[in-house]
């Protein structure tokens, strides 16, 4: 690791909540696919190359994915990660806790979290999305399973209580997809990361039922959460010479339009107790669309076939995640104090990494305890059946 470009170690932070958070992020080692694909296809698998430039870059299918680390600057000085327009070029320009599961905990410690769900990277995609693209299905799929053989046995099973295990799936076949979500649901994985909007990345709509039906059950009969991370599917519509900062500023945008899109589909009315959880999106937006439902039902009539509002089946089935929202948590009470959770988004440039603490006692701290051990981790833990520690503070 560069010295010159982190910061100094951070000491560990006061622990005053317990903390789950929902979106982080695992950067691919460069062993992850190593073993892992039957010998036929091993020599296809992703690896990692040196460039001309010095730079380390993923291969996949003759093409070449540069974002190595995809945002990993948690640690970096701020004006390093300028220089290198947000990307870390080098595993060495990346804290080993971006890849390194045993480094990741000592992050975690360093910040407070207590558990965390793990979202892919670039090679992968935030849904797997790269894997049931491949030109090759076969090869896709061999991808897809070994992304999450290496997840449960080298990332969750070193550190079961403090890793949430997510897993993704070849949503390009719907047997195989459904068959990969039994498969992890077995052996302990309680989500799996989806699309937010599927037609946006040469899947079937959502109205597709002969595509979707077996992917969604196998969800329902396993209790596997369905989590949708901002960007999943693409960045907002915008003009091409957009800087990224307007698209970034637009995530509340997609989470909105995705959850409106996945209600309507009728998906969470055809399976009551499916779990949708929605991430990097924020809060914001959820009590305006709340107050929409509503308000078509009662002046417009959309939505009367359904015997229950849709605004209730929204709270019912979804869950929304937040960094902070300083200026919207006070609609908390419209949402739902019991469908919010916290993410700290590590290691990206959003993070709260490693003063999660602070930031949620700045914002936060005049909320009622119980309120806040729900939101911060009880939430969470209830959702994704996952064990919370002897004492969840605050008290």
């Amino acid at each position: 690791m560069s010295e010159d470009l982190f910061l100094p170690e951070p000491v560990p932070r006061e622990v005053k909540y317990t903390i789950i958070s929902v979106d982080d992020h695992v950067v691919e080692p460069r062993h992850m696919f190593e073993g892992r694909l039957p010998a036929r296809l091993q020599e296809r698998a992703p690896k990692v190359v040196e460039t001309p430039e010095g730079h380390q870059v993923w291969e996949f299918e003759g093409k070449t994915f540069t974002q190595v680390g995809m945002n990993a600057v948690a640690g970096r000085r701020r004006e390093t990660v300028n220089t290198v327009n947000y990307e870390p070029f080098r595993f060495e320009q990346m804290r080993p806790g971006c890849y390194d599961v045993d480094a990741r905990v000592k992050d975690m410690d360093i910040n407070g979290v207590w558990a965390s769900v793990n979202f892919p990277s670039m090679i992968t995609g935030f849904c797997g999305s790269v894997f049931f693209r491949a030109q090759d299905p076969e090869l896709g799929a061999a991808c897809t399973r070994a992304w999450n053989d290496w997840l449960y046995e080298e990332w969750y099973q070193a550190h079961p209580t403090r890793i949430v295990p997510l897993g993704v799936s070849f949503l390009a076949d719907p047997q195989e997809a459904a068959a990969e979500i039994h498969r992890n649901a077995e052996r302990g994985f309680t989500a799996v990361s989806m699309p937010e909007r599927p037609e946006r990345i040469d899947l079937p709509d959502l109205w597709d039922r002969d595509h979707w039906d077996p992917i969604i059950r196998a969800c329902a009969d396993t209790d596997t959460v369905i989590s949708m991370h901002s960007g999943s599917s693409g960045g907002y519509d915008g003009p091409p010479a957009a800087p990224g900062a307007m698209r970034a500023s637009l995530f509340g945008q997609l989470s909105l339009a995705a959850c409106a899109q996945w209600l309507w589909s009728e998906y969470p009315v055809k399976h009551p107790t499916l779990k949708l959880a929605m991430s990097e999106g924020g809060i914001g937006w959820v009590a305006m669309l709340l107050d929409r439902l509503d308000t078509i039902v009662d002046r417009s009539g959309y939505g009367l076939g359904w015997d229950e509002r849709p605004a209730d089946v929204m709270q019912r089935n979804f869950w929304f995640c937040t960094i902070d929202d300083p200026s919207t948590i006070v609609t908390r009470d419209r949402i739902g104090v019991e469908n919010i959770m916290v993410e700290t988004d590590y290691p990206h440039g959003d993070s709260t990494w490693p003063d999660t603490q602070l930031v949620i006692e700045k914002l936060w701290g005049h909320i009622p305890d119980d309120e806040l051990r729900m939101m911060c981790s009880e939430n969470a833990a209830k959702l994704y059946r996952h064990p919370l520690p002897e004492v969840v503070l605050p008290r």
